[in-house]
C-alpha cells in the first residue's frame, strides 16, 4: 500500500506536508525547505515531496552538527518548515538531545532562514511525550528559533 494512504500507527495526517502543500498551492512558496528533527522518520512527508524538485527534506539525525553540515550545503529556499519534534529529548524515548542541542537547532534554523529565505519560517509541533519537561525544551528552541 504507498504510504500516502497508509498509516503505520503513529500519525495520520502531515501537518507539515499538509501546511507546506498549501503554501505551494497559493503561490506564497516557490522553494521549500524541510527540516525533521522528530525522532521518527517522517515517511509521509518523504513521500509525499518524493520527486518533488520544489521542496527538500531533510531528516535529522541525533547530532545537532549533522544539521549544520547539511543547511551549510543548501543554496536560497522561499521558506524553512520545521517538523519540531521533541521526542528525542534527553528525558524523553530518543534520549539523546539535551535542551541545549534544541536551543542550537532553533538558532542554525534561524540564521539559515535569515541568510536563504529572506527570515521566512515556521515550525509545528510534532512529538514530544515527557509533559514534565516537553514546555521547557520548546521554549528553549522557540527562543532561538525567532
Amino acid at each position: 500500500m504507498p504510504a500516502r494512504i497508509h498509516a503505520w500507527g503513529f500519525c495520520f495526517l502531515s501537518n507539515i506536508a499538509i501546511a507546506v502543500k498549501k503554501l505551494l498551492g497559493s503561490s506564497r512558496a516557490g522553494r521549500v525547505l524541510i527540516v525533521d528533527f522528530d525522532l521518527h522518520f517522517g515517511d509521509g512527508t518523504n513521500n509525499t515531496f518524493r520527486g518533488e524538485p520544489s521542496v527538500a527534506y531533510y531528516h535529522m539525525g541525533s547530532r545537532v552538527e549533522d544539521l549544520s553540515t547539511y543547511l551549510g550545503g543548501l543554496g536560497d529556499f522561499d521558506i524553512v518548515a520545521v517538523s519540531a519534534g521533541f521526542d528525542r529529548g534527553i528525558a524523553d524515548w530518543g534520549g539523546s538531545l539535551r535542551d541545549s542541542d534544541y536551543q542550537e537547532m532553533g538558532a542554525l534554523l534561524k540564521e539559515f532562514a535569515s541568510s536563504h529565505c529572506g527570515g521566512r519560517r515556521f515550525a509545528v509541533l510534532e512529538g514530544g511525550y515527557n509533559h514534565h519537561t516537553l514546555g521547557k525544551t520548546m521554549e528553549t528552541f522557540l527562543k532561538a528559533f525567532n
